[in-house]
């Protein structure tokens, strides 16, 4: 394992252990809101000053940014920038719903170059280094070998923030709903990217993510084997917060699907949001 992914390991472990604690007394906790049906509580906060304390006393000269705090370390052009979810999925852990789980990237000179999802209900481990191939509890993984949609379990996340777009969304998916064996939501982001990464869905489109959502999960699924763009098709995902992702196949059939309901505002939006 890549020195730098076994520190991000056990940052990703260190986390998932104050979260399983708290999972065992929700009531107790001290939660906030930041937006519409966007929560944060005392845990997200704990879980994320342990991973940058334990990332920055490894690589003290290292960028930070992270879904609670921001940016932080060196933040003058740095060659290598961790991105942080200390807990994706934060609603779900709110209601003992087990769909959660930590997130944690490395861009080096802007590309992805490290990836870790952690999932402390089940401790299941996701990694990936880029060019040595993604893993799940250090078993090599795959993108799904299907090639008929019609076949494919996908998975997405309904607006939950903005809904500016929901029209164009619930277009996408009315049109998915027929040509697919079934859709699944169950509200956690980089969990759904890589379950792609392991082949337990066979693609998934979202629209209104953040970095911190999409790092770590979209380099597990090109080291898989799989695709990730933007929904036109550009690599601009990191950027835009959109993603369209899947195996070769599954993934340009479905862009035929979700192209045809971009309007121009949200076109407009996100490429002015890209460049």
């Amino acid at each position: 394992m890549h020195p730098m992914l076994t520190i991000a390991v056990k940052a990703a472990r260190r986390a998932g252990s104050i979260i399983n604690r708290a999972s065992k007394d929700l009531d107790r906790l001290t939660v906030s809101r930041k937006a519409h049906s966007d929560f944060v509580s005392e845990v997200d906060k704990a879980a994320e000053d342990a991973i940058i304390r334990i990332l920055l006393d490894a690589y003290p000269d290292h960028s930070i940014l992270a879904e609670e705090s921001g940016a932080s370390g060196n933040t003058n052009k740095p060659e290598y920038q961790w991105i942080i979810d200390p807990l994706d999925g934060t609603t779900n852990f709110l209601h003992g719903f087990p769909q959660y789980c930590v997130s944690i990237a490395l861009l080096q000179r802007g590309v992805l170059s490290q990836a870790v999802v952690y999932d402390p209900v089940s401790d299941e481990l996701f990694t990936a280094t880029r060019g040595s191939g993604a893993f799940l509890n250090d078993h090599r993984i795959r993108v799904g070998k299907r090639v008929q949609l019609g076949e494919c379990l996908i998975g997405t996340g309904f607006p939950f923030r903005d809904f500016t777009h929901m029209e164009a969304y619930l277009a996408m998916f009315k049109d998915m709903i027929p040509k697919t064996a079934g859709i699944r939501r169950p509200g956690s982001a980089a969990l759904d990217l890589a379950y792609v990464a392991a082949g337990r869905y066979d693609g998934f489109w979202e629209t209104g993510l953040a970095p911190w959502d999409i790092a770590a999960g979209c380099l597990l699924i090109l080291e898989a084997g799989g695709m990730v763009s933007d929904l036109e098709g550009n690599g601009h995902y990191m950027q835009s917060g959109q993603v369209v992702a899947g195996n070769p196949k599954i993934f340009s059939q479905l862009l035929q699907i979700i192209t045809p309901h971009l309007t121009e505002q949200l076109l407009a939006e996100n490429r002015e949001q890209v460049g």
